[in-house]
Formats: C-alpha cells, sequence, structure tokens
C-alpha cells in the first residue's frame, strides 16, 4: 500500500507540474501576445479591420488673363485592384465584367497592364465609369476581392480644340515622368495624371499638388462599414496665362480648314494674346487614354494637328522678312532712302536670272516703293550690297534664329538665320552669291516660325527695343512700367538711329493703307482699326521657265506645290500697341490669304482693348 502511494503520488507531482507547465506556457503566451507584441497585433488587427485609400492630387487651374477657366478639373469615378489582395484574378475579373459592363477589349488591356505590374502593385481597371455602374460596383463590393471604387478628379479642358497647342494636355505617368520629376514620384498613386505637353507639362512642379488618403473600417468580407479619415488632396497652383480666350477661340476659328498659324503679341510687355495653330485636336481624350482609332486618325492626319505650327512649324519668311533687310540696309549706311533701281521684271547677275514677283516689273523703285510694293529686284541689290553676314547680325537681334518662349514648349524649333559661317561649319562649303540675292527676299537657307515673325514686327514697332515674350502673366510687367524703362535706357536698344525705324514703319503702312500696296485690299478705313503690315510668300519649290510660261491659277497647282501666304502687321498705326503674324500653309498669296484674316483679328484685339486695361489697373478678377 505504501508503495502504491508512492506512485499515486508521483503521478500527482507530474500531473500538477505538467499544469504548471502548461499554465506558464499560456500565461507567458498571453503577456506575449497581450503585452510584450500588443502593438504589432494592433497593427495587423488594424490591417484587417482598416483600408486606405490613397488619392490622386487635384491638379492646379490654367485661365486665361480674364480668369476663365482653360484647364478645369471634373469629377469621375474609378475602378482600383489591389493585386495582393485578389487570390483568383481570373475569377475576380469575369464578375467584374458583368457588374460593370466591360467589354472583351477592356479586359484584355487590364491583363495586360496586369503583367506589367509587381503583384503588390495597384492596377486601374477602369478610370471613367457611370454613376449607375459606379453604384452597382459599390453595392456587389462584398463579393469582390481586392476591388477599390473610388471618386476621383480628372482634367478637363472646356475650350479644348481652341487651347490645346497652349494648354497642353495630360496622361498617365510614365516611367520616364517619374524619373524626371521628383514632385511626380513622390505623388505616384494609381491613376495620377501628369502634363504631357504645352503649360501643362512645363509647369508640372506647380500644378501637380499633393495626393490625400482615405482610410475606411471594413468588415470580415471587405465591405466598407465606415470612413475614419480623410486626409484630403491639396490642389496645385493656378496659373494664369497672357491668353486672351475671345481673341484665341476668334483666330482659331479664322483657321478653320486650313493649315496654319496665328500669333498676337502686345508690343511693349510681350504678352501674347493668342498663339493659334491649325488644324487642332481634342485635348480631352488623351486624359484617360486615347484608343487605337482616335491616335490613328490624329496621327494621320495629312496637314498634321499634333504640330504647333506656331513654333515648331519652321518656314521661309519670304517678303515678311524684307522690313528687316531694308533696315539692315540703313543702319549699316549701304544705302539712302531715295536710292533708286529700275525694275524691269527680271535682272542677270554673274550668269544667273533673278525675277521679280511681277512679270513686267515695277519701273523705277525709291526703298519705301519697294517696301510697299515689295519689289523684288530692289532687294535682290540691297542684299548684294549688304551681304549676309551683316544682315544675320540684324535678324538675330530681333529675334529671329532662336526660341521665343524658351522653357515652356519643348517642341519649340531655334529655326535658323543662315551666314557664311553657318554654311562652312555645317554644308563644308563656302557661301555663295546667288544664296545672299535670293536671302534678300526671305528665300533660301532662311527658316522661322510664325511667332518670331510676330516678335520681330513687335520689336520693330516698339521703336527698336528689346521685349521678353511671356505667355504666363506677370503682374509686375506693366505698359507704363515698360515705357519708363525706355525712357531711362533701362531696355536694350537693337537699333542705331531711330529715323530708320521710322522710316520702315512708314513704308508699311504704305504696303498697307496706299494705292499698290501689296496688302491695300486688307486696310481698315476706320483710323481707329488702321494698321500696317508687310506680306509675304513663301515658295516650297523652285519655280522653273515653264511654270512662269504656264502661269497656273492656285487652283491648278497641287495642293503640296502651292506657296505659303504669310502676313506680318503692327496696329492701330498711331500708338501701336499689338503685332499680328498669320500663316496659312500652302495659301498662295499672302495679299489674299493671310491680309484679310489679320484685318479681322485686328478689329477684335482693339475692340478688347480697353477692357484688358482696365482690369490690369483696377486689379479685378472678371469670370
Amino acid at each position: 500500500n505504501i508503495q502504491k502511494g508512492r506512485i499515486i503520488s508521483r503521478r500527482l507531482f507530474i500531473l500538477s507540474a505538467a499544469k504548471l507547465l502548461l499554465f506558464a506556457g499560456i500565461t507567458s503566451r498571453l503577456y506575449s501576445l497581450q503585452i510584450s507584441d500588443r502593438e504589432k497585433y494592433e497593427i495587423l488587427s488594424d490591417k484587417n479591420r482598416i483600408r486606405e485609400w490613397k488619392t490622386p492630387p487635384q491638379r492646379g487651374l490654367i485661365t486665361d488673363f480674364y480668369n476663365k477657366i482653360l484647364a478645369d478639373n471634373d469629377r469621375v469615378f474609378q475602378v482600383h485592384l489591389s493585386l495582393d489582395e485578389i487570390r483568383d484574378f481570373d475569377q475576380t475579373m469575369f464578375r467584374l465584367k458583368n457588374i460593370i459592363n466591360l467589354s472583351n477589349n477592356e479586359i484584355s488591356k487590364i491583363y495586360k497592364k496586369k503583367d506589367k505590374l509587381q503583384p503588390w502593385d495597384t492596377l486601374v481597371a477602369s478610370n471613367n465609369l457611370s454613376w449607375s455602374e459606379f453604384s452597382r460596383l459599390n453595392l456587389y463590393l462584398h463579393e469582390l476581392e481586392g476591388v477599390k471604387p473610388l471618386v476621383s478628379s480628372s482634367r478637363y479642358y472646356p475650350y479644348g480644340k481652341s487651347l490645346v497647342h497652349v494648354v497642353g494636355y495630360v496622361g498617365e505617368a510614365s516611367l520616364k515622368d517619374i524619373e524626371r520629376m521628383d514632385e511626380i514620384k513622390e505623388n505616384l498613386v494609381p491613376g495620377l495624371k501628369v502634363g504631357k505637353s504645352g503649360i501643362e507639362y512645363s509647369n508640372e512642379k506647380l500644378l501637380i499638388g499633393k495626393y490625400g488618403i482615405k482610410r475606411y473600417e471594413v468588415n470580415s468580407s471587405g465591405k466598407r462599414i465606415s470612413q475614419l479619415e480623410y486626409i484630403k488632396e491639396s490642389q496645385g497652383s493656378q496659373i494664369k496665362t497672357t491668353i486672351d480666350l475671345e481673341v484665341q477661340k476668334f483666330a482659331q476659328e479664322l483657321l478653320k480648314g486650313q493649315a496654319g498659324s496665328i500669333c498676337a503679341m502686345d508690343i511693349f510687355t510681350g504678352e501674347i494674346l493668342a498663339m493659334a495653330s491649325s488644324p487642332t485636336y481634342d485635348p480631352n481624350k488623351f486624359t484617360h487614354g486615347i484608343n487605337h482609332k482616335d491616335w490613328n486618325e490624329i496621327r494621320d492626319h495629312p496637314l498634321k494637328p499634333l504640330v504647333n505650327k506656331s513654333i515648331a512649324g519652321l518656314y521661309s519668311p519670304g517678303s515678311t522678312f524684307k522690313p528687316l533687310v531694308a533696315l539692315a540696309a540703313l543702319e549699316h549706311g549701304i544705302l539712302k532712302p531715295n536710292f533708286k533701281i529700275k525694275c524691269k521684271g527680271n535682272v542677270e547677275m554673274y550668269g544667273q536670272k533673278y525675277h521679280c514677283w511681277k512679270d513686267k516689273g515695277h519701273g523705277y523703285m525709291s526703298l519705301r516703293n519697294a517696301i510697299k510694293q515689295s519689289c523684288d529686284i530692289y532687294f535682290y541689290e540691297m542684299a548684294r550690297k549688304l551681304g549676309v553676314d551683316k544682315l544675320a547680325v540684324i535678324a538675330k537681334k530681333y529675334g529671329l534664329g532662336s526660341k521665343v518662349l524658351d522653357g515652356i514648349y519643348f517642341d519649340e524649333k531655334k529655326g535658323l538665320v543662315p551666314d557664311t559661317k553657318w554654311k562652312r561649319n555645317n554644308l563644308g562649303r563656302g557661301w555663295l552669291l546667288g544664296e545672299t540675292i535670293i536671302n534678300g527676299i526671305g528665300q533660301g537657307y532662311i527658316q522661322t516660325s510664325p511667332l518670331q515673325l510676330c516678335l520681330m514686327t513687335a520689336q520693330l514697332a516698339n521703336g527698336g527695343y528689346k521685349i521678353k515674350p511671356k505667355m504666363i502673366f506677370d503682374e509686375n510687367t506693366s505698359f507704363e512700367k515698360v515705357i519708363s524703362n525706355i525712357q531711362n535706357n533701362k531696355i536694350e536698344k537693337l537699333h542705331q538711329n531711330s529715323n530708320n525705324i521710322k522710316f520702315v514703319l512708314d513704308a508699311m503702312f504704305g504696303s498697307t493703307n496706299e494705292l499698290y500696296g501689296t496688302s491695300f485690299k486688307s486696310r481698315h478705313k476706320n483710323i481707329k482699326y488702321q494698321f500696317a503690315g508687310k506680306t509675304g510668300t513663301s515658295q516650297v519649290k523652285r519655280i522653273t521657265e515653264k511654270d512662269r510660261e504656264l502661269d497656273l491659277d492656285l487652283s491648278e497647282i497641287a495642293y503640296k506645290n502651292r506657296d505659303h501666304a504669310l502676313f506680318i502687321a503692327f496696329a492701330p498705326y498711331k500708338n501701336p500697341r499689338y503685332s499680328i503674324s498669320v500663316l496659312i500653309e500652302h495659301g498662295g498669296s499672302g495679299s489674299k490669304a493671310a491680309a484679310p484674316l489679320a484685318n479681322k483679328l485686328i478689329k477684335k484685339i482693339i475692340d478688347r482693348h480697353e477692357i484688358r486695361e482696365k482690369l490690369k489697373k483696377k486689379n479685378i478678377k472678371i469670370v
């Protein structure tokens, strides 16, 4: 019995010890769970209970000079997929397809996107749902793992086609975008849209804003129960442009059905009122990702709507270059204004025949009449006396051969003002006298953009002073301040003798307002709208003797072989404030195709001048 009692006692001891050890283990584990690792498990619990959505930042607005919104933000409904939360992607897509009516093509795109992403990334399945689709998705959300419906904002361009070449457009952030700017990398959330061209692209840092965060409590099925916190996304800075929306839309309408450009600029402040390019396209199609059909239609359009012709189109300036050639000759003392030449319609120099646009010639021409009637023979002789290098110096001074809005438009081109050094370095050949002669009428190697011609005209019209063109409004630049700076010699003077500038401007007045002037038919009889200008015709192919004999009408010439039509002007003639450049690709004659458009635009600009000036002085907002 004693032995039996010992055995029982030993067993009881072992059982008690086992109980104590088990209890100690449980206590230790409870201590670990509830005290030592409390924070860790609270986070894990919250991850199961709380879900977080990052919302894209609100882009800053872009407005015209009168604070009319050119680039706005609109509410959109999106659906995002958290790939690490989806166990069966095929099953989820099958359900999603039926709920929000995704097409087979859209499904295919989603799978292609998924293949490019990491397993923990978020995929934007649709970024522009209808309200009924969005409501239905929320109703069935408990059946869809990893699916997140979001109310977001998207870029909207209310005047899309009229402003696309000025404002630009946005698109989904690419790897290249992320690498180029830290602000994009920091704000990278699913569905983020960033600038792809124009002001949207160059001012990304100011426009992008800061992303927001939404936190929701969810049940075991992942269905949202309540919103716990919302850190609202912040909006980017507002950018005010110098553009006058009404003038811009009017200029764009004037170009309808044609390829070309119209630019308008304040000759003292450098503010650009309009920079129209045609044909155009709708930037809203790019916001949610343009489809293949629309993209191919834009890309393959024969008149190239993707090219901003005002800054990226390069053309020989033709006779619009002549006022500058005349100024260069006067500044260098090559000839006097009363120097006369007889124009017979053609002239032979060094075995080569050079023609005037007027077959029978103009007769005896002085400098003023040569500008007024655009006599080529006179300018051949003047260019020969002047030389290409002296002419190049003046041309570059007045804005040709360099970017006008450098830093705003990445696609802007410099153009080309040739000289002897350029040809030797780039073509490996010496300069020929014949090249100087045709350069004198704005043909040959010289290439300019319409905006450069507008700037050239502005700097002639303001009396020969350098200005800084601007697309973004600067409240510190006013007409009164510029005039004061000119009077106090604080602005660079581009001329040597103001009388030379006055002579050229007077000759341009004659070209538009006097009989036999090349743009006489486009004049304004009302002094309020009276302007001075110069027509130009830019050849796109060499004119042969056979072409001269045929003397075909414009309609009989193949479109691609027709000359470009150009016109430059400043207005009003007395106390000028604005410069204009008009270019119509393959429009034929500048006097017929370009000058009449300037006539209409100048009236529009002058009619709105007082409104613009009052707004500047009162510093009030007009919506």
